[in-house]
């Protein structure tokens, strides 16, 4: 069948030659390729292996202990705010990060002007999403941001989304925001700094390899 598969689309790429009317001095090199192809397939297909679906990893990421410490030093732990995150935090620990969304959700309808909470709402959506930072968890941090502007928390908490999704240029600025709205006495304050210096260095390497890449 891997044969009959490969004949087939040998035949359909030269009647796309000619019915495109790629000039023939051209032919060679596609010919060339599919050669290749057959050779690749001769040499290490193994046809009879038998077929298995392949399925995309759908496990959430995991709560850091040491991020969640964090966020209990910038915001608190008290009250029935803090009960919930507690509550919200176990569930994501046991993997479940739809019900810690719920729990949050939960909350936010008693306590809707919390910044904490519309911080750890946002969070546990972009875990929930494996680390894309949708428009819900953006609208979730941009309410926290509004409700709290003068506080380094959601901005911190944005930056680490903005770096789960790969935008260190966002996540570098989010993170100098909240940096600079962070008391010089505050007990979380090396850990922003210590997370922003190693992101610096990570982007300035990455900007040196690729200023070095040669153009072809």
């Amino acid at each position: 069948m891997g044969w009959l598969l490969l004949a087939a689309l040998v035949a359909i790429v030269f009647a796309a030659l000619v019915r495109l009317r790629v000039p023939r001095l051209l032919w060679s090199m596609v010919g060339a390729a599919l050669m290749l192809g057959a050779a690749g397939y001769a040499w290490q297909g193994r046809p009879t292996l038998p077929g298995r679906a392949v399925t995309a990893d759908t496990r959430d990421l995991a709560p850091d202990e040491a991020v969640i410490d964090l966020r209990t030093k910038m915001f608190g732990r008290y009250g029935i705010e803090g009960a919930y995150l507690t509550a919200a935090d176990a569930m994501a620990r046991s993997g479940s990060s739809r019900h810690e969304v719920q729990a949050i959700l939960g909350a936010i309808r008693g306590s809707p002007r919390s910044a904490a909470l519309w911080t750890a709402l946002g969070d546990a959506l972009v875990r929930h999403d494996r680390g894309q930072l949708s428009a819900p968890a953006r609208f979730a941090f941009d309410q926290a941001i509004r409700l709290a502007p003068r506080d380094a928390g959601p901005r911190f908490f944005l930056g680490l989304a903005q770096v789960r999704a790969n935008d260190f240029a966002a996540a570098e600025r989010s993170w100098q925001q909240s940096l600079s709205l962070t008391s010089p006495r505050a007990s979380y304050r090396d850990a922003i700094v210590q997370r922003l210096d190693l992101l610096t260095r990570l982007r300035r390497a990455m900007d040196g390899a690729a200023g070095n890449t040669p153009r072809r």
